[in-house]
């Protein structure tokens, strides 16, 4: 794989990252949000009013647009396994902004991740 197109897959992998943590950022005003047909339409609103919320959806089309240019670079079967360094990335940022815990089997996990992920891009 050139760098460039590990690159697009980075950025596609870190905007697909970033949009996640948006969405959490959005939604923890909100609370746990009870879905039913009654209260679709004003849960919308909220949630759609949060800008996180818009923002991390901007992230997710960008993160498509980038992507489709690294697939057209590299072997899917190459670049679908690199998604696996979102949950890294997610899982240390979640840490950072929002104080969620980090054990040790989680920090097993990660490290294998990272294996994994460096097992397959060597292949």
């Amino acid at each position: 794989m050139t760098l460039p197109t590990f690159l697009f897959i980075l950025t596609g992998v870190l905007l697909n990252a970033g949009a996640q943590l948006l969405l959490k950022a959005g939604v923890r005003p909100l609370g746990a949000i009870s879905v039913g047909w009654s209260t679709l339409l004003p849960t919308a609103v909220q949630v759609l009013s949060q800008w996180p919320i818009l923002a991390g959806l901007a992230c997710y089309v960008v993160s498509v647009g980038v992507w489709i240019v690294g697939l057209s670079r590299v072997d899917v079967s190459i670049a679908y396994p690199m998604l696996s360094l979102g949950y890294v990335v997610n899982a240390i940022a979640a840490w950072w902004l929002f104080g969620e815990a980090l054990g040790p089997m989680r920090w097993s996990g990660m490290l294998l991740i990272l294996a994994g992920v460096l097992v397959m891009a060597r292949s």
